[in-house]
């Protein structure tokens, strides 16, 4: 039965080699069919091609690239690009509880970090603020997210699945769980390094300032203050709040409300690129101005769709998959490639400028967030760059004559088949 399975898993292995998935992407991929026979015609005469000892056969078969790689994958060592939030530690709280993915857990990450949140009906992410800025999108359910800007005025707004907020470093916010089931929402933070548990909280302040000093800066009674937290809060259950409109009149007072949107309505803009094989909507700070150092693209591909070749020459890459499954490979300098595959819950990450794919590889669509540390999007195509060669030059490069060169896109498509 295994090596049925290993057979199985090689026949329906695609070749994706630079230059062959620049044909695929046009003409349509006599290549791709050979080295598939090649393979399956491999794993049934090399020995090698089996695995008897102990194995995590569940693990095994989300990773079925890692286990038996694909035969344009490099022997040399690429840096793992995956880490799933399954195997990320979780802080639970009543009120609800948090996770983080940072470079501590995926080395290669040095500019983002993520951290996925769950809130209950009224359960509260406390006061706070970071030495981070902090983008989120929206997972599920709704919340209210409160603000004050660098000119003291308030905001408060709620949000539901899709909605993208931003604080920059140093403003003070909080999340709070509405009915009927609280909220779960990404955060992403433009530090590799940033750890949630090293927010400035307000709890924690007040429990490291002498009685006297918040006595003296309140201008109350240091009794008044006898009840004050002794440690964090971090997240906690409360009552769910009353009417949005209630809380923005309390909080604005006399200085008024901001005048800052702190808020992105992700799905009421129309997607930036469709095809019939999926869509892309790409926010940056062109059209989510207060959103200055994360650029971002929601990228849906339909079953068989894939997110053609390209590389980002501004910024690495933090992908965070929201759901279906699919496969990536990085071509890395030095000769070498790897490719890995990727569920719903799963962090991904590419370094600037290398060369990679996305592929849907299964029957539903795969959902994924790109994430970058910079003020506005930027990718290259690498069937762009190919067709804006001279024919001359790119088919002495690929071997191929003119109506292959010819049938590449002439532009850059982002989502293929077109």
């Amino acid at each position: 039965m295994k090596n049925d399975a290993i057979k199985d898993q090689f026949s329906r292995r695609k070749f994706l080699g630079v230059s062959s998935a620049a044909l695929a992407a046009g003409a349509g991929s006599l290549l791709a069919g050979s080295a598939s026979a090649q393979e399956a015609s491999k794993a049934r005469t090399d020995r090698s091609a089996t695995d008897p000892g102990p194995a995590n056969k569940s693990l095994d078969a989300q990773n079925s690239d890692s286990e038996w790689p694909p035969s344009t994958d490099s022997k040399s060592l690429v840096p793992t690009f995956k880490y799933p939030f399954s195997l990320a530690n979780k802080r639970t709280y009543e009120g609800g509880w948090s996770r983080e993915v940072t470079v501590r857990e995926l080395p290669v990450s040095k500019t983002m970090a993520g951290v996925n949140m769950r809130l209950t009906a009224g359960g509260v992410r406390e006061l706070h603020w970071h030495t981070a800025g902090e983008w989120a999108i929206m997972l599920y359910g709704t919340a209210r997210i409160t603000a004050v800007d660098a000119d003291g005025k308030s905001f408060v707004a709620d949000v539901k699945k899709n909605d993208l907020w931003y604080f920059p470093t140093g403003i003070p916010h909080s999340i709070q769980g509405l009915g009927p089931d609280g909220a779960e929402f990404m955060l992403v933070f433009d530090d590799g390094e940033f750890s949630e548990s090293e927010t400035i909280l307000l709890s924690d302040s007040m429990a490291h300032l002498p009685s006297e000093v918040l006595s003296k800066n309140f201008g109350v009674a240091a009794q008044a203050l006898k009840n004050l937290p002794r440690q964090e809060l971090f997240i906690f259950q409360t009552a769910v709040p009353g009417p949005l409109e209630t809380d923005q009149k309390a909080a604005a007072g006399a200085p008024g409300k901001s005048s800052s949107d702190f808020v992105f309505r992700t799905m009421e803009m129309p997607p930036t690129v469709r095809t019939k094989s999926g869509e892309v909507r790409i926010v940056d700070s062109s059209k989510f101005k207060v959103a200055t150092t994360v650029a971002m693209a929601m990228v849906t591909l339909h079953p068989g769709g894939l997110r053609e070749l390209h590389w980002h020459p501004n910024a690495s890459e933090w992908q965070y998959y929201i759901g279906g499954k699919g496969r990536m490979t990085v071509v890395a300098t030095g000769n070498k490639a790897r490719t890995m595959d990727f569920q719903a819950g799963d962090v991904g990450y590419v370094e600037k400028t290398l060369l990679h794919y996305i592929e849907n590889t299964g029957d539903t669509d795969l959902v994924f967030l790109e994430m970058f540390k910079s003020s506005f999007y930027q990718d290259l195509s690498l069937s762009d760059w190919l067709s804006h060669t001279p024919p001359e030059l790119v088919m002495a490069h690929l071997n191929i004559d003119r109506a292959t060169l010819d049938a590449i896109p002439k532009d850059k498509l982002v989502v293929v088949p077109s």
